[in-house]
């Protein structure tokens, strides 16, 4: 991926996206052509000449201080996964970015696999910042029936979201969990611009996917830590389930993924189901829970 066009891109879609009022500018004056800011109007509120500031936006981040990438962020009122981007657009620019952040084949480690197998009452499985599923424990693997069953491998969330037709049932809300995969794909590509299989995966859904490329060219990230998914299982019906994301910092670029839901509730009712029913079936025949990147 072009460091240069993905500056360019990602810049002049935050700065389309303000309105002189957002920003605390007047609002009166002659009409407006382009939407959103000016640059002459962003370079003010960052505290640099509209020259530099034109040059930012042209695609060159190379040598830029923290303290101006600081400014720009306020200027374009950039959330925390957007400043992140930003910094890692920036630092992709500068030299030395070609090493890899994680190799393209990743491991689980035994202990990993005790833990995940530990874990009977919890669904839990470890990702990689490419969205593959590298390990899952058996109640992940039903709750995940439909994603696990999927012929293609490696598993990948957005492969399934955006090329399986069962995904639309499976997600309650396909959209937003639309949304949250291409999001996240775009912030690691940020981070990780010379990963090949980022690259492979994000050309293979461009050309497959209509709703992924409108999705990509919106340049939007996010990060993915907490929050809710909500699911229609084929077995134990409508899910709404808790997930906490938790960096494995022994293995850089994996995460632990665990669901739960709040004693009592229905989903809590239907989790207890499908951990029972899991117990006693083997939830997904092919692969084995030990996945290969």
């Amino acid at each position: 991926m072009d460091n240069r066009d993905e500056v360019k891109a990602f810049l002049s879609s935050r700065r389309a996206r303000i309105t002189p009022a957002q920003a605390g500018l007047p609002t009166h004056g002659r009409g407006r052509r382009v939407p959103g800011l000016r640059r002459g109007e962003v370079a003010d509120l960052a505290g640099v000449s509209v020259e530099y500031y034109s040059r930012l936006e042209r695609g060159n981040l190379a040598g830029v201080s923290d303290s101006v990438l600081d400014a720009l962020a306020h200027a374009l009122r950039l959330d925390d996964a957007e400043r992140t981007h930003l910094l890692d657009l920036a630092r992709a620019a500068g030299p030395a970015t070609r090493s890899r952040r994680t190799p393209s084949t990743q491991q689980i480690r035994p202990s990993l696999t005790r833990v995940l197998d530990g874990m009977t009452e919890l669904p839990a499985l470890v990702n990689n910042a490419r969205l593959d599923v590298l390990a899952a424990n058996p109640l992940a693997m039903a709750l995940f029936e439909p994603q696990f069953t999927d012929p293609t491998r490696p598993v990948n969330h957005a492969r399934f979201t955006f090329l399986n037709p069962r995904a639309h049932d499976f997600w309650i809300d396909w959209e937003r969990a639309a949304d949250d995969n291409v999001a996240m794909l775009r912030l690691e590509a940020g981070r990780d611009p010379y990963d090949k299989a980022i690259s492979d995966l994000v050309g293979e859904l461009s050309t497959r996917s209509e709703a992924f490329r409108t999705r990509w060219a919106a340049h939007d990230v996010r990060l993915h830590r907490v929050g809710l998914k909500h699911i229609r299982h084929p077995l134990v019906g409508d899910l709404h389930l808790s997930y906490d994301v938790m960096d494995l910092a022994a293995d850089p670029g994996l995460a632990l993924v665990a669901f739960s839901a709040e004693t009592g509730t229905p989903t809590d009712d239907a989790l207890k189901l499908l951990a029972s029913w899991a117990a006693t079936h083997d939830p997904a025949p092919t692969p084995t829970r030990r996945n290969q990147a």
